[in-house]
């Protein structure tokens, strides 16, 4: 387990870079705290460092938003507006969680209990003007993604 500040948000953006050198496809990457924790922030510091210069956006209303960036095909959701499970089950993402996808999720407890095990979490949390973030590895392909985080992440 991992526990650092992010006092700001190019400590977050860095996080996520860090975070970026350990992805490898199948992986899932849950991210929870609440609403301006900076979880999207995050994802754009992945997606920066895996080389997509787009805009990154929270997927909110969409539900996902898809990028092929490098050598992986990842997947960001946020199941924030979802008010019941089943949702996630009727909205067919199941085989997006299939072994060779990266899946980065957002209220990942809107979809309780459906979603395969997570490899990694990453809990943000407000605090001051910066985050606390938490980083707990739940798999050998989880360790090996934090174990690569560690190695580059500066911490600001």
């Amino acid at each position: 387990m991992l526990k650092t500040i992010l006092p700001d948000e190019a400590a977050t953006l860095d996080l996520g870079a860090a975070i970026a050198r350990g992805l490898e496809p199948g992986l899932t990457v849950f991210l929870q705290g609440e609403l301006g924790a900076g979880k999207t922030t995050l994802v754009r510091g992945v997606l920066r460092a895996l080389g997509y210069a787009g805009r990154v956006k929270s997927p909110t209303y969409a539900l996902v938003e898809l990028y092929d960036v490098s050598r992986l095909h990842l997947h960001h959701f946020d199941f924030y507006r979802f008010s019941d499970p089943r949702e996630w089950t009727e909205a067919g993402f199941r085989d997006t969680f299939d072994g060779h996808n990266v899946t980065l999720v957002e209220w990942p407890e809107k979809a309780q209990g459906l979603l395969p095990s997570p490899d990694v979490e990453v809990t943000l949390a407000i605090q001051d003007s910066g985050r606390v973030a938490t980083l707990r590895a739940n798999t050998e392909m989880g360790r090996r993604c934090m174990d690569a985080a560690l190695l580059h992440f500066s911490g600001r």
